[in-house]
């Protein structure tokens, strides 16, 4: 499973932690990403996109009315 945005193609970042007595280990940033259902080219299609793409407006999200139904849990 990539970490990888499919708008933006953003994906990890590497780098070093660094301690107080500057001791370095490697380590990972990686993206904030959602696993949205999206309208994307005309199509409704499930995708992995960062929220900074998505509060860009990049893309949008599929309606509530296109989603399906959710069923009602009884007690």
């Amino acid at each position: 499973m990539s970490k990888r945005c499919e708008i933006c193609d953003k994906g990890p970042l590497v780098g070093n932690n660094v301690s107080h007595a500057n001791n370095k280990t490697r380590r990972r940033w990686i993206p904030n990403l959602k696993k949205l259902r999206v309208v994307h080219k005309g199509a409704v299609k499930t995708m992995k996109v960062c929220t900074r793409c998505l509060k860009a407006g990049k893309v949008m999200k599929v309606p509530a009315s296109k989603r399906p139904a959710q069923t009602a849990a009884t007690g």
